[in-house]
């Protein structure tokens, strides 16, 4: 069942009022646009358990499917 968040405005920025089942902890969340989507995540100062989250994210198997490397030149050696 999809749940609803409030909109509102905090003096010239556009806030939403979470529901209480999707509050973060602490004050700050990483943004970004996803389409015509927005993703909120949360912040985190330890390395470990970002990269953690990072491999939850699924390979993109197009990532640089063609991708042109060029040779590597020749040099002289001394």
């Amino acid at each position: 069942m999809s749940q609803f968040a409030k909109l509102f405005q905090n003096g010239s920025s556009q806030a939403v009022r979470l529901p209480r089942d999707f509050r973060f902890k602490g004050d700050r969340v990483r943004i970004r646009r996803v389409g015509k989507s927005v993703v909120l995540e949360p912040l985190t100062d330890d390395p470990e358990a970002w990269l953690a989250e990072l491999k939850k994210i699924p390979a993109d198997p197009d990532f640089m499917k063609e991708r042109k490397q060029p040779k590597t030149p020749k040099r002289k050696i001394f």
